[in-house]
């Protein structure tokens, strides 16, 4: 049993004698419970301002619900600066996150409550707006993204040592001129068909197995969440993403080593070939050139007849060094199967496909399902929008809905990817190290694993990239790959949640319109600057850096919450609630008449 394990069990441990003790005492709900004026029908009592319409927001030393709008700067209850410093924020953490392949929930929630002061519900639902605008700016520039390896080959290629099944990158260990030469080589060779391919950056496949799995998972999350108090899962998401922030953190410390030594590695073979190149340049000085072009035979010539590259390697290095340079060029395919390499070759050509239109179709198929139950059941502080409660028997048909389509979606996308990476292995595809070889045994691992995700960010109400994001960078998936996968997952849920907060009016429209904005711009920038910079310096490991900083971030709030929580509480743990609780004729009138706050309360 690991360390973790452990932890956890005992954790677990505490928490239930903690609920023991707190169902036994009864002081928890005894007290005589805070009523609110709310200025609807004339002036109402009601105990939660989230159900005084067009009114959210509370102000505790008055103990009555008000109205704001964004920006306003009123004699007294001034938001001006408080939203001017909010959309700072939001837009720089839109970026960051989004180039991780996280919504940001995890901040946002907690800052909404801290620093806007939006009541829980509103926070959680201004929240969903910021991830949609910001999962939107992500998608934005992913969709139009390639992989970053543009240079994927047809041949079989040397395997890996390191992940079998996989194939050894052409480029490892060799300097820049030496790479040039390598595919000027390989493009030569073979029966004259050769090309580069390369793939989205977004693993569609992945996508429609993985998404459907955790949504599946985020259902079973909300129910358990329904049964257990504020305290208890917030300390539990709390614990999940303390441990969860750790080992990314560890991730990123290998990660960064492992980019660093190939930096270095990169930096010291192209002095090395700076240095040959500049002897052979002089040494060039005392020869005719006419006698160098005779040397150079048409064989050696690409096929756009280029052969300076090519020749310049070819003079410059010797013995093992010319061995390493032209070791991976896969010219020696004499006992390549031609049929075996025309399916590689289909493979490989519809996989470089930028805009896979039948997948984008079954992931929108996806959504819209999931949406349309998502309404109808309601959810999240949301009443169902054809009126069932928990009470009706619609409501669980509803819940058994979504499993059934989520993990339909799921099973059938899964046995799609296994039954076409053995398709692939049976014609010796050419994997990447960071591709992942799926087989019955890694389906149910990673299926149980992204599940059991589902659930923590259903219960703790967070987006699934703070929890889906480290558990692909662990399965070896390439950290561009994994951003810009689970970025795009979040678009599936985020948008429907966001739009039911809206349409409820748990949330202003003006704010949710605003921040949507704001987080849209600030992660189409963010991670324009991002990926640039990645690019540039191959430092691909500063992305698991971020998201174990933004998982450490959003610990943090959590903490805060809960210790708020508590303190409001008076420091008093409450026990299981019941599943279904449905008021009725409580904090309510019978007509919408809404008038303006500062006629009733003139402060």
């Amino acid at each position: 049993m690991t360390s973790t394990t452990r932890i956890t069990l005992c954790l677990l441990l505490v928490a239930s004698f903690k609920l023991n003790h707190a169902n036994a005492a009864s002081s928890c709900s005894s007290g005589d419970e805070v009523s609110y004026s709310c200025p609807n029908c004339g002036g109402i009592s009601v105990s939660d301002c989230s159900k005084c319409d067009g009114y959210l927001f509370t102000d505790y030393s008055r103990d009555v619900c008000y109205d704001r709008t964004l920006f306003s700067n009123e004699r007294e209850g001034s938001f001006l600066w408080v939203d001017i410093v909010g959309t700072i924020i939001w837009f720089l953490t839109s970026g960051i996150a989004t180039a991780c392949g996280v919504g940001g929930g995890g901040i946002y929630v907690p800052l909404g409550i801290l620093l806007l002061r939006f009541p829980p519900k509103s926070s959680s639902g201004l929240s969903q707006a910021s991830i949609f605008g910001a999962a939107l700016g992500g998608l934005l520039v992913n969709v139009r993204s390639r992989h970053p390896d543009r240079h994927m080959r047809d041949t079989k290629g040397e395997p890996s040592e390191a992940h079998p099944g996989t194939i050894r990158s052409y480029e490892k260990d060799k300097g820049p001129l030496a790479i040039e030469a390598d595919r000027a080589a390989y493009l030569s060779g073979g029966d004259g068909k050769r090309k580069f391919y390369t793939r989205p950056v977004i693993d569609y496949d992945m996508a429609l197995f993985l998404a459907p799995t955790e949504m599946a998972g985020a259902v079973l999350g909300v129910i358990i969440q329904r049964l257990f108090p504020d305290w208890l899962f917030v300390s539990f998401a709390a614990i999940v993403l303390a441990l969860t922030s750790y080992k990314t953190f560890g991730k990123f410390k290998s990660s960064y080593k492992k980019d660093k030594e190939t930096r270095e590695t990169v930096l010291r073979l192209s002095l090395a070939e700076s240095q040959r190149d500049s002897s052979i340049q002089k040494e060039s000085n005392y020869t005719d050139g006419n006698e160098i072009g005779n040397d150079v035979d048409c064989s050696e010539t690409g096929t756009n007849g280029a052969i300076s590259t090519v020749k310049i390697i070819e003079m410059s290095t010797t013995g093992k060094e010319y061995e390493t340079a032209f070791s991976n060029t896969a010219s020696d395919d004499s006992d390549d199967d031609p049929i075996e390499l025309e399916k590689r070759r289909h493979f490989l050509q519809e996989e470089s496909r930028q805009y896979p239109k039948e997948k984008i179709a079954y992931l929108i198929l996806l959504w819209v399902g999931l949406t349309v139950i998502t309404f109808l059941k309601g959810g999240k502080g949301v009443d169902s929008v054809i009126g069932i409660t928990c009470e009706d028997a619609g409501y669980y048909a509803l819940v058994a809905a979504q499993f059934l389509w989520t993990l339909g979606f799921a099973t059938v996308f899964g046995i799609k990817i296994l039954k076409r990476t053995q398709a692939k292995m049976a014609v010796n595809y050419p994997f990447l190290e960071t591709d992942v070889l799926w087989d019955a045994k890694k389906m149910l691992n990673y299926s149980f694993f992204t599940f059991f995700a589902g659930i923590i960010a259903g219960l703790i109400g967070i987006g699934g990239g703070m929890v889906l994001g480290p558990l692909m960078l662990f399965m070896g998936v390439h950290p561009a790959v994994s951003t810009a996968t689970t970025a795009s997952m979040i678009l599936l849920t985020s948008s429907s949640v966001a739009v039911m907060f809206v349409m409820s009016g748990l949330v202003p429209w003006e704010y949710a319109v605003f921040f949507f904005s704001i987080c849209l711009v600030g992660a189409y920038i963010g991670k324009t600057r991002i990926d640039a910079y990645i690019k540039r310096t191959g430092m691909a490991s500063i992305l698991i850096g971020c998201l174990a900083a933004i998982i450490g971030l959003a610990t943090v709030g959590c903490l805060v919450i809960l210790f708020l929580n508590l303190d409001n509480a008076g420091w008093c743990l409450d026990g299981f609630k019941p599943f279904c609780v449905v008021k009725k004729g409580q904090d309510t009138c019978p007509t919408r008449l809404l008038t303006e706050a500062k006629d009733i309360f003139p402060y």
